[in-house]
């Protein structure tokens, strides 16, 4: 009988445990995608250091709170290095402007790049021959991935700044902490030399924090550190940074001078052709963490996934064309309309996206599941917003065109059309077209097969916009003729 009562407890225990911990689960993270309304965000505050600045979009905004990512933007200045960090979080990053070289710092891989015998160093009578692992250039265009724990620096060598806008996706399953991204430098003292600018809003306190705080090695002992590196006192002090003012991003004075092959921009650009045209694909099978590929460039017009020569093209970047993005699980698409042109209204049916205006504008519809317009506004260059997952976009880009990166948080996210020849509506029998919508089958055969693109469309009409300053032209010339 007690057991019998024994087991009636425990059973009952493990229920009502079960039932509060999805309580909890509804009540952390079930209300988050309850979107109203969505407005175009911009950086809610920046992080000045010495060599540029790092500009954080606000994290406590409901519609990154939906999609559990952030997006900061780094402005690095000729000669400013990215001091190395790591996060608890896998990166997606995209160039916008600018070209320099980077590194990515894995435990146990070999150190491949090293010094010639005629660039080696005599210390202390003993031959000094550095080593370090591989170092890889980026340019504009490029997307590069930074998995969850891997220790990365950056560094740019143009002559005009390097412009970076960077995703940090804390949902993901490589994330075993909470839901806030977390930056650990290994050097310098990012708390110094910084200057808070602009609007500051709630979420960003956890940000501002990460910044405040110095590196990892300014926690240990002293002692513990000069053990650790066979070093003198002094030297350990140096590694932890206290006296450092710069901040995060510092300036190298004479060039950073690293051990890295001569690499021009011609010749990748001679090697992308190669793999997207006569050359053989890589299925990364053959990659292992230390010799896997993390860039792609997806801003040259010949590789484009789609291209409408009178409207625009879509490339996008997955695991297929970056196999290591299925270990992120994120994915990229880099899209450019002509003025005036459209993307065709779709919808993301297994991801969320984030994307972000690199240029132009463009007037963006957004519609959740209840019919409504959650968003119906110009999003401008330097603007992003999030668009949940299964929520219909159509997006119309203004008289200048519009350009953007769009970050999705999975490693091959699937569009679905509404208008088009790939479109829903396409696959749909004229008879459920036409009972569906109250229409004729004359009206159901026009609706279904008067768009011949896929997904992106050249306009027909004039944007509302051009309408506006047509109108102000000619109130403009009546109130002269009046005068």
């Amino acid at each position: 009988m007690a057991t019998t009562w024994f087991s009636f407890f425990l059973s009952l225990l493990l229920l009502l445990h079960g039932n509060f911990a999805q309580q909890r689960y509804q009540q952390q993270y079930g209300q988050q995608c309850q979107i109203n309304r969505l407005n175009p965000q911009e950086p809610s505050f920046r992080m000045q250091a010495e060599a540029g600045v790092t500009e954080f979009f606000d994290t406590n905004n409901q519609q990154f709170q939906c999609a559990g990512v952030s997006l900061f933007r780094h402005v690095i200045q000729s000669r400013g290095l990215l001091l190395p960090s790591y996060t608890n979080s896998p990166l997606l990053a995209y160039v916008v402007q600018g070209r320099g070289f980077y590194g990515i710092m894995n435990s146990g891989c070999p150190e491949t790049f090293q010094s010639s015998q005629q660039t080696q160093q005599r210390i202390r009578g003993r031959t000094f021959q550095d080593r370090h692992q591989k170092i890889e250039q980026f340019r504009q265009g490029d997307i590069m991935a930074f998995p969850a724990g891997a220790a990365h620096w950056l560094y740019n060598e143009g002559n005009e700044e390097v412009v970076l806008v960077v995703l940090e996706d804390a949902s993901n399953n490589a994330n075993q902490l909470d839901q806030t991204s977390r930056r650990f430098f290994i050097a310098g003292n990012p708390q110094q030399g910084q200057q808070q600018q602009g609007r500051q809003y709630g979420g960003s306190t956890m940000r501002r924090e990460q910044f405040r705080s110095g590196n990892v090695f300014n926690g240990f002992d002293i002692e513990i550190l000069s053990e650790a590196f066979g070093v003198d006192r002094e030297m350990a002090r140096r590694l932890q940074g206290q006296d450092d003012m710069r901040g995060h991003i510092v300036s190298v004075q004479e060039g950073l001078r690293v051990i890295r092959p001569p690499f021009s921009q011609e010749q990748e650009e001679q090697q992308e052709q190669g793999q997207y045209g006569r050359g053989p694909m890589t299925n990364g099978i053959e990659e292992t963490i230390c010799t896997a590929k993390v860039r792609e460039n997806i801003d040259n017009p010949a590789r484009a996934d789609i291209y409408n020569p009178r409207a625009g093209r879509l490339s996008t970047v997955n695991s297929f064309t970056l196999p290591i993005l299925s270990f992120l699980r994120l994915s990229a698409a880099r899209g450019v309309l002509y003025r005036n042109s459209m993307m065709a209204p779709h919808w993301y049916e297994n991801a969320h996206s984030i994307i972000y205006i690199t240029r132009g504008e463009s007037r963006i519809q957004i519609v959740d599941h209840r019919g409504r317009a959650v968003l119906d506004d110009q999003v401008r260059e330097g603007q992003c917003l999030v668009v949940p997952q299964n929520y219909a976009i159509v997006k119309q880009a203004g008289n200048e065109g519009c350009e953007w990166i769009a970050f999705n948080t999975n490693d091959n996210a699937m569009i679905n059309t509404l208008s088009g020849r790939t479109s829903a509506i396409r696959g749909l029998p004229l008879d459920v077209i036409a009972n569906a919508y109250q229409i004729s089958r004359d009206e159901a055969r026009r609706l279904k097969f008067n768009r011949d693109e896929t997904l992106i469309f050249r306009s027909t009409r004039r944007s509302p916009r051009s309408y506006e300053r047509v109108i102000g032209l000619v109130d403009e010339a009546n109130s002269t003729s009046i005068a």
